[in-house]
């Protein structure tokens, strides 16, 4: 039996040009946002609160990243759609720790593995996913 194993997780730079992708696009649309950076296990990795950004946006971002990483899906609407019409799930999901439902988070997946997640807030979530989305672009694969 092989006593430990090794996992792939997100590099210190990567979650730094994560953040600075994100906050390019929040600065392009009017957005002031916080955004968190997790590695594969939750623990924090990285984070930036933009001058002006909410302060509700810190553990928004936080809770977005870590249920993202959490679950291994993005927060929001792939989220609301699993549990929707499962009275049990949807009202009991919003008691977990650090469990939020709001568009903005989604995980990060390099190689096949996931790496960490990013979770950022600091306006309507459509705007967030936007930011989101910016941030994710430096993951995409370069076509063969």
């Amino acid at each position: 039996m092989t006593p430990s194993y090794t996992r792939a997780s997100i590099t210190s730079e990567l979650a730094h040009a994560l953040i600075a992708a994100a906050e390019q696009k929040a600065r392009e649309i009017g957005l002031k946002i916080s955004t968190t950076i997790v590695d594969e296990s939750g623990v924090p990795k990285a984070f930036s609160r933009m001058d002006g950004a909410p302060l509700v946006s810190i553990d928004a971002s936080r809770k977005k990243a870590v249920t993202a990483v959490g679950f291994g899906i993005p927060t929001g609407a792939p989220w609301y759609g699993f549990i929707k019409d499962d009275p049990i799930l949807l009202h009991g999901a919003q008691h977990l720790a650090d469990f939020i439902l709001l568009g903005g988070g989604s995980p990060l997946v390099a190689g096949g593995a996931l790496i960490g997640a990013i979770g950022v807030s600091g306006g309507h979530y459509h705007q967030d996913e936007e930011c989101v989305r910016a941030a994710l672009a430096l993951l995409a694969e370069p076509a063969a």
